[in-house]
Order: C-alpha cells, then sequence, then structure tokens
C-alpha cells in the first residue's frame, strides 16, 4: 500500500483504486457486507476461484487500508476473523450502486428481491448499517481510536 507520497497521484479516483481498486479486494468487501462471510475458509471457498496467496495479500492490503479489521475468533482461537471497519462499511453505497448498475445493463445471478430492495438505497444502506451495528461495529483500538 502506497503512502501519501508514494501516490501516483492526488486524483480521489486513483487513490481509491491504489487502496482497494482490483476485483479480489472488491469481492472481499462484498462477501463481508452482503453474504456475511468472515473467515479465510469461507472467502477462499466462495466460488470466485481465488488463489489463496492473493486471498492472504488482498486481506492484509485491506487492513493495513483499513478496510476490513481481524481478530482471533473468540471460539477458535486459532482462527481469524475479518469485519468490515466503518471507512470499510462506507463503501456500502460504492457497492450498491455498482450492483444496480450490473443489474440493470447485464445479465447477473443478484436475486431480484435483493436488487428491488438496494433500489431503495436510503432504506438498504441503512439496514446494513443496523446489522453492522447489531454484530459490534467497530471496536476500539489500544489508541482509543476506531478500527
Amino acid at each position: 500500500m502506497p503512502s501519501q507520497s508514494d501516490r501516483r497521484s492526488g486524483c480521489p479516483i486513483s487513490i481509491s483504486l491504489e487502496i482497494f481498486g482490483d476485483r479480489w479486494s472488491l469481492l472481499i468487501v462484498r462477501d463481508l457486507m452482503f453474504k456475511g462471510l468472515r473467515t479465510f475458509r469461507e472467502f477462499a471457498a466462495s466460488g470466485e476461484g481465488i488463489a489463496t496467496n492473493i486471498l492472504t495479500d488482498r486481506l492484509e492490503r485491506l487492513e493495513v487500508g483499513s478496510i476490513i479489521s481481524s481478530e482471533a475468533d473468540p471460539d477458535d482461537r486459532r482462527r481469524v476473523v475479518y469485519r468490515l471497519t466503518r471507512k470499510g462499511m462506507e463503501l456500502a453505497p460504492v457497492l450498491v450502486e455498482m450492483i444496480l448498475w450490473a443489474a440493470r445493463h447485464e445479465q447477473t445471478e443478484a436475486p431480484p428481491e435483493t436488487v428491488r430492495a438496494m433500489e431503495n438505497r436510503g432504506a438498504f444502506i441503512e439496514s446494513l448499517w443496523r446489522e453492522w451495528n447489531a454484530n459490534g461495529g467497530s471496536k476500539p483500538r489500544r489508541d482509543g481510536k476506531t478500527r
């Protein structure tokens, strides 16, 4: 992940793409946000065909970019559980628009009832935030900031 001084440019789109712009990163965010996947094994088995070395790299990039956080699973300390941070959740409107655009212009496997629900963007995104908050939201870091 480039530091601010190493970025190609100050263009907001370029910066965004440097942080989460490849397909694998966005699919991981999708899986966390819409499918409830939380572990490496679940991401690897999601059906997208991501290689484990790529998955490891993208999870690390997303964590460095503060899009996701990780912690040991309280039920099995050997397993890592990933969650979206507040910064990651703020991608919800972008992903919803991408889904609606694709469903409008291409044949997709998106469930029609989900697409219809997404058309009421405000209510749909609000429901995602309610679920995120109900599942623990962002946890405070040791320095008092939120992840």
